[in-house]
């Protein structure tokens, strides 16, 4: 296979031709699809969530589905449905559109708990069990979901369990205006995402993930992710702390993230990059916290500005 690290950029550069000015946001969901992992996107309309997760789609040559989350959706409209065959007289199931490689959520928080709850077993364990049979999803696998942080009416809070499935939440942001004119000036005739052409294939991107497994972590690097998420829990602003999955997250991201920048091994600046995305969304702020408008985010910094960074410690493989 191709230089791991060529083949990411070439992926990530190419998704920037429809995503303008967002490099670092490509890069995270490029780093969550690599850890075999799923996306949160948090952000208000328009910002380019959906764009993001079809240039995903079709620069890795990856089946892409799209699920409008209502809340009349039901979780048979995800998962699937037996239906009865008079001419055979047997059932026949028939795939929702979680069996896609890539499957975009749109605004999941309009769904109900009990919809929005069919994503759990596929996101986790990458099958999905539809009246007593098992069915295993397509590789690779990413769910990209979307929601609206402003918007309240008419939705469903993500419960914890939910939340805890996401790799990593991203906010793509608002552009500034040198890219802003860029986006009216590449969409004056046609939208780019038209033109879009494969640069991977989903073999490749199989490969890629199986290649983050082996990037090298020093004990010392393990003990300083596992102190940073110790330290989630024991925050004084923080009702519930992240759990082990986060541990394993920030694992998993970090390895990628040094795959990405052409290392084979992590550094303390791999972990510190990806903390804020990996375990912001899994602590629960205390309501006296909440009340100062305290964040996942803030307490993550702070707790990476408190935690101190392992010295540096040569090992031979």
């Amino acid at each position: 296979m191709a230089d791991p690290k060529a083949v990411a950029h070439r992926i990530s550069e190419n998704v920037e031709r429809v995503i303008v000015g967002k490099s670092k946001e490509v890069e995270l969901a490029l780093v969550a699809m690599l850890s075999q992992g799923h996306v949160l996107i948090e952000d208000v309309p328009g910002v380019g969530k959906t764009m993001l997760a079809k240039s995903l789609s079709r620069s890795i040559g990856c089946t892409f589905r799209r699920v409008q989350f209502t809340p009349d959706l039901l979780p048979s409209d995800v998962t699937g449905v037996s239906i009865y065959n008079q001419k055979t007289g047997e059932f026949e199931f028939r795939h929702g559109p979680i069996m896609a490689q890539i499957v975009l959520a749109d605004e999941i928080n309009r769904a109900t708990p009990k919809t929005q709850s069919s994503l759990l077993e596929a996101m986790e364990e990458r099958q999905m069990t539809v009246d007593g049979r098992t069915y295993q999803l397509p590789n690779p696998f990413l769910v990209l979901a979307t929601q609206n942080p402003i918007e309240y009416e008419g939705t469903y809070p993500l419960p914890e369990a939910q939340l805890d499935r996401f790799i990593m939440r991203i906010s793509l942001g608002y552009p500034n205006k040198t890219d802003e004119i860029a986006i009216i000036d590449g969409q004056q005739k046609v939208h780019p995402i038209e033109s879009l052409r494969q640069v991977a294939s989903p073999e490749e991107m199989v490969s890629l993930q199986e290649s983050v497994k082996g990037i090298f972590v020093d004990p010392l690097m393990k003990e300083y992710i596992v102190d940073i998420v110790d330290a989630t829990r024991k925050h004084s602003g923080v009702y519930l702390g992240a759990s082990p999955r986060g541990s394993l997250a920030l694992f998993h991201t970090s390895q990628a993230r040094a795959m990405m920048q052409g290392r084979d091994f992590v550094l303390p600046d791999d972990i510190k990059t990806l903390a804020p995305n990996v375990l912001a969304h899994r602590i629960i702020i205390s309501p006296s916290s909440r009340m100062r408008d305290v964040s996942g985010i803030s307490v993550v910094k702070e707790i990476l500005d408190t935690v101190p960074v392992p010295g540096v410690r040569v090992s031979r493989r």
